[in-house]
């Protein structure tokens, strides 16, 4: 499908120019400077994005505009180096700048196309040491602040724009209307829906399987369960989907997932596997054995699941998984079927399991899935969930899990939860957790001692994980959910709350 390519120079807002041209319902892709002619004819590219870097154009090794796109008559955009890169190209002048400028700007002048229906005070956020001092020939300045005249520059006749401010951050507010303007300048259709979505996988998972099985392992996150609803929809009862159910999940979840898919006419294979996994996990206390003796547990059981259900229905060609885009940007994954063996999800199975790979999320980033599940109707509960770890609450237990330890955070973890829905704080928080401690402390409950466990709670607020600040929940909330779980859990006499930030603290505990 036609596509709008963002070339990565490095700019810690690569993937967020591609989320913000998706929010506009434009196919977008990331790809390296070295990305070929051939390539961008591939992608249907109907215009092109250059992201911002950390380098000067100046550098020994600075990486350089993609062969050829100066002749391939495709509009342009240039943010901050991109907009460097093409001045110079084009023989304009690019310097050191006499001052500096991060973080706020307010531009004193704007015009031309890219601000067209702008209006009032336009705020810009700014990160150079360079900029343009003169611009090449055709370009027009069409934007300026008090320490950079050339903010902005346009050639109308050929559609290519530089901005020397970053358009998709929220911290330039009206940003997102610059980007509508350059998506109208190329033409491109605005196509990118979740309906649209379903219906291309859809067509695409029934032209590359045919009439094969596809094994799909639901691990009751958003991911895997949103595409067994689509795989369903596309394959019908030749999905084989399997839940292996490490009994590691919040109080209840499992059969909530197990009804949802369910009730929307997916027949899930359900494998109880708690009292193994517990066995894995026997005297285990490190975090990261943790995760192994979990991963191992997992590809056992799921190996000789994958066995009996090709001994009782015969084979089964296909494997299908809940890849994203960013695991595919960060792994430079190719395109077309991989075999299991050296995938990062599932990694590991015995030889004779030898499925071929498909991955109809791999265009997708998380929040899209969530959109997607959305059109295939999966409840919004379950499909706006915070993120879950892997290894479920087995990391969230510090020290070893036991079946008894296990059950007091999940009731913890549940009353916690619930609370945030029940008073309306869930949507505002980007992921809450409850931790089981080691630590045990003496308390009165009525007129008795009692020495138990120490539980504590997490919340933050973030846009994509990597950096999050602690939730600044209400004392009153804060206050009624420590009444409700040292009332109701009896292991508990002692609730803290975490106001550690990412960084230099972690999400999770472990």
């Amino acid at each position: 499908m036609a596509s709008l390519v963002v070339i990565d120079y490095g700019s810690q807002y690569t993937r967020l120019i591609t989320r913000r041209l998706r929010e506009l319902q434009v196919f977008s892709v990331i790809e390296t400077p070295d990305v070929t002619p051939a390539r961008l004819r591939e992608l249907d590219a109907r215009g092109v994005v250059l992201s911002g870097g950390p380098q000067s154009v100046y550098g020994e090794r600075a990486p350089q505009l993609p062969e050829g796109l100066l002749d391939a008559g495709l509009p342009i955009l240039a943010i901050c180096y991109g907009m460097h890169l093409l001045a110079r190209a084009l023989g304009g002048e690019v310097a050191p700048s006499p001052v500096r400028e991060y973080g706020k700007a307010v531009l004193t002048s704007y015009g031309g196309a890219l601000f067209d229906g702008v209006e009032g005070e336009f705020v810009a956020w700014m990160s150079h040491g360079d900029s343009v001092e003169r611009p090449p020939r055709g370009f027009a300045v069409t934007a300026s602040t008090s320490d950079t005249p050339v903010a902005a520059m346009e050639d109308l006749a050929r559609h290519w724009y530089g901005l020397q401010f970053h358009p998709e951050v929220r911290h330039t507010p009206k940003g997102l209307s610059l980007l509508d303007r350059f998506v109208d300048a190329t033409g491109v259709p605005r196509d990118w829906t979740a309906a649209h979505i379903v219906d291309a996988a859809v067509a695409d998972v029934r032209t590359r399987v045919g009439y094969e099985r596809v094994l799909l392992g639901i691990s009751g996150g958003v991911d895997s369960t949103t595409l067994g609803l689509l795989l369903h929809r596309a394959l019908g009862d030749r999905l084989v989907p399997v839940f292996v159910d490490t009994g590691m999940l919040r109080l209840g979840e499992g059969d909530e997932v197990e009804r949802a898919l369910r009730g929307l006419g997916v027949e899930l294979v359900r494998v109880d596997a708690q009292e193994r996994f517990l066995g894995a996990l026997a005297g285990v206390v490190d975090p990261e054995a943790k995760r192994k003796a979990i991963g191992r547990a997992f590809i056992q059981v799921f190996a000789e699941e994958a066995r009996r259900l090709q001994a009782d229905g015969g084979r089964i060609r296909f494997l299908a998984q809940g890849t994203l885009y960013p695991d595919v940007i960060e792994s430079a994954g190719g395109h077309g079927a991989a075999n299991i063996k050296s995938h990062h999800n599932v990694g590991g199975l015995p030889d004779d399991l030898d499925f071929e790979l498909i991955e109809p999320f791999r265009t997708l980033f998380k929040d899209e899935v969530r959109e997607v599940a959305e059109a295939l109707g999966l409840a919004p509960h379950l499909r706006d969930r915070h993120p879950f770890p892997g290894p479920g609450l087995a990391i969230r237990v510090l020290g070893e899990v036991t079946p008894e330890r296990l059950t007091v955070l999940q009731r913890v973890d549940d009353i916690f939860i619930s609370a945030l829905r029940e008073f309306d704080l869930y949507q505002d928080t980007w992921q809450a957790l409850a931790v089981l401690t080691p630590l045990r402390s003496v308390g009165v409950m009525g007129d008795g001692r009692t020495y138990a466990h120490t539980v504590a709670l997490r919340a933050v607020t973030s846009v994509d994980g990597m950096t999050a600040d602690w939730a600044r929940l209400p004392h009153e909330f804060l206050a009624t959910v420590s009444s409700r779980i040292v009332n109701a859990v009896p292991e508990v006499n002692r609730v803290v709350y975490d106001i550690t930030s990412k960084p230099p603290g972690t999400i999770e505990w472990e």
